[in-house]
């Protein structure tokens, strides 16, 4: 490695660390099942666990983007770890009840969308010319790594160790704070932009662009389709095939983890050598492909379905985000923060896909939300 390259390496180190911070707020996945139990909630009650997070990227990112384009990036992102870090020591002073979970899940989720709001566009900053998509697909399996950690922390406490399963906001409290130290170190350019600031109405503006209206429902759709498969999981494979829940539902949801994980560490090895715009093509194709799967009446073709559909779903998100950023880099931070708004998908998209389960009354069906999403997706890039 060149001393240039190590240097570009070092300087990107802790924004890497900012996108494994990130993947802890996708914890609000796993939490469903478990406060659930713990709490003995409802299905309503227990559904409010991700909404709370998630609807975080529709309120903040905006204002964030604008925020970021007075105070600069750095600043930004040790906001995000800063919020993290407080909701998940919230664990440490209160007592552990429903409350205080939403408590930690708001703070979480109000944290994750600052963070991505400064740490999308920032890698761009800390990378080699020509380098951005590569290096923010291996930021998003880094990412995978810290969402990985959801499932299967508490799987690895309660059985090694016989703890339960809220010590992982512990673990996530000390690497939060490493990696707040981490970013205090960071050099970046000055906050300051030279140009007059964006604002609401400037950002707003963007929109009337076809092509950014396009990625940002892009962004919308992809996230939503994501979140809408991971947490069905469970439901397709007790109604198809008649696994428990119980003791099979977060091994369904790793399964669909480790493929979006392996996906990503793949995307950044192949993104040197292929365009972004080839690739986007070629993951949402890939996608469908392993969509259509779980219409095959057949376990071991559903198996092998979600583990395509997760490779294919892996890249999605940093290729239609470093592909607009890279149409408009002057216009980075009001883009960056559209673009993260739209992971509110994630919050919207789900109870579409349970109304039409419930409508047809059949897990299967509603996958044809995330079908439909993905179609679009798949249109925008044979279209760009």
């Amino acid at each position: 490695m060149t001393p240039a390259r190590q240097k570009s390496s070092a300087r990107a180190l802790p924004v890497f660390l900012a996108f494994l911070a990130m993947g802890f707020a996708d914890v609000v996945g796993p939490l469903v099942g478990l406060a659930k139990n713990q709490f003995a909630l409802s299905n309503f009650a227990a559904q409010r666990i991700p909404f709370i997070g998630l609807i975080m990227f529709a309120v903040l990112s905006v204002p964030v983007g604008l925020l970021q384009d007075r105070k600069g990036k750095k600043v930004i992102l040790m906001l995000g770890l800063a919020t993290m870090l407080v909701g998940l020591l919230v664990q440490s002073v209160a007592a552990f009840t429903y409350s205080s979970l939403l408590l930690t899940v708001f703070l979480l989720g109000a944290g994750a969308a600052t963070l991505q709001v400064a740490g999308n566009p920032l890698m761009r900053d800390v990378s080699p010319e020509g380098a951005y998509s590569r290096n923010l697909s291996m930021a998003q399996f880094v990412k995978a790594i810290g969402s990985l950690s959801g499932p299967v922390i508490p799987v690895i406490a309660a059985r090694a160790f016989g703890v339960q399963w809220h010590v992982i906001f512990v673990v996530f409290s000390i690497a939060v704070a490493i990696t707040l130290l981490a970013a205090a170190a960071l050099h970046v350019g000055g906050g300051k932009p030279d140009r007059e600031a964006a604002t609401f109405g400037t950002c707003l503006r963007l929109l009337k662009s076809g092509f950014v209206a396009a990625m940002v429902l892009g962004i919308f759709l992809y996230v939503g389709a994501e979140v809408s498969i991971s947490s069905n999981i469970p439901l397709y494979l007790n109604e198809r095939f008649g696994i428990d829940v119980e003791k099979l539902g977060l091994l369904g949801t790793g399964l669909f983890f480790v493929a979006l994980t392996v996906g990503r560490f793949s995307g950044g090895v192949l993104l040197r050598w292929m365009r972004p715009a080839t690739f986007l093509r070629i993951t949402a194709v890939v996608s469908l492909v392993g969509l259509g799967g779980l219409f095959v009446p057949s376990r071991i073709v559903s198996m092998v379905a979600f583990l395509l559909t997760g490779l294919g779903f892996a890249n999605i998100f940093p290729l239609v985000f470093s592909i607009t950023v890279d149409r408009m880099p002057e216009q980075s931070n009001a883009l960056s923060g559209l673009l993260v708004m739209a992971i509110c998908g994630g919050a919207i998209l789900p109870p579409v896909m349970g109304l039409v389960s419930d409508a047809t009354r059949s897990a299967e069906a509603g996958f044809l939300v995330p079908v439909a999403a993905i179609a679009y997706i798949a249109w925008v890039g044979f279209t760009i």
